[in-house]
């Protein structure tokens, strides 16, 4: 628990508007997911907001994991969809790995490789990255739909080729508590 102290004072000192306000974003009609330079982390998805998206390692294709642990689902938010949209691919997103999964009786969790996407509540402006190895569960995602676990050298480039991304997916890792 005393893991948990940390990230809970961070987000109580963010405000719950902060938090609300990020939670309500994940939660629209439409949901675009792009892919964004990170001078540290290389091509990365973020939300049509331009916040951030992360796996959690334990999810599985096509399983949320996340949702029914209170203190995970509270500080992680889904990026939602209604039923009846399909979330669309910006600039840099493959539309091929796009797609959605089971979340409530009206509303659909957007995946990409199969795995589902999730915003941080930490991250409060578009770009931060404040969620990246987060109990070493959470990692920001490359346009692959790979993990990104490390930052990226200099003189990479934005888009590697896949099986040789910044990172590997991975879909077990440690639980929460």
């Amino acid at each position: 628990m005393i893991r948990w102290l940390l990230p809970v004072a961070l987000v109580a000192a963010i405000g719950a508007g902060a938090a609300m306000a990020a939670t309500s974003a994940t939660h629209s009609s439409a949901a675009a997911v792009k892919a964004v330079n990170s001078a540290k982390f290389g091509m990365v998805l973020v939300g049509s907001n331009g916040h951030t998206l992360y796996r959690y390692t334990p999810d599985s294709k096509g399983v949320n994991r996340c949702s029914s642990v209170p203190a995970c689902a509270k500080y992680w938010p889904r990026l939602l969809v209604k039923s009846s949209v399909k979330p669309a691919a910006g600039t840099g997103v493959k539309a091929s790995l796009l797609g959605t999964i089971k979340a409530t009786s009206t509303m659909r969790q957007v995946t990409y490789g199969g795995f589902p996407l999730y915003t941080f509540a930490g991250d409060t402006k578009a770009g931060q990255v404040n969620g990246q190895g987060f109990e070493k569960t959470w990692y920001v995602v490359n346009t692959n739909g790979a993990l990104v676990k490390h930052a990226v050298s200099a003189g990479s480039s934005p888009a590697p080729a896949p099986g040789t991304g910044y990172g590997t997916t991975t879909t077990s890792g440690s639980a929460w508590g």
